[in-house]
């Protein structure tokens, strides 16, 4: 499955050892933090290049790695707003989610 942004630009996303990012052209445009802790891992921070705000990148990389999290039999603990908002928009993760401890 190819993956694209909201222009229907193809885009690629890589997990790395502590994010996964996003591509376009081959240029890393975005990524979402993450750190394991046990079964769990932590979404701390996400950002997109001003340049390519808008087109829907931040929540193509955090879907994918949320996916790729569940496939991996992690738990999920959201602290970065953006992957609040995505997991407020898609119950289908609930199960796996741990609220941070504050």
């Amino acid at each position: 499955m190819t993956l694209t942004d909201k222009t229907g630009a193809p885009v690629t996303v890589h997990k790395e050892s502590d994010k996964f990012t996003i591509a376009i052209d081959g240029k890393t445009v975005g990524l979402t933090e993450y750190r394991d802790e046990g079964n769990a891992r932590v979404f701390p921070h996400t950002e997109v290049d001003d340049a390519f705000e808008g087109r829907g990148l931040a929540t193509v990389v955090i879907s994918e790695a949320l996916a790729q999290t569940r496939s991996e039999g992690l738990r999920i603990v959201p602290e970065c707003p953006a992957v609040i908002a995505y997991l407020e928009k898609h119950p289908e993760y609930e199960d796996i989610v741990d609220r941070p401890g504050r």
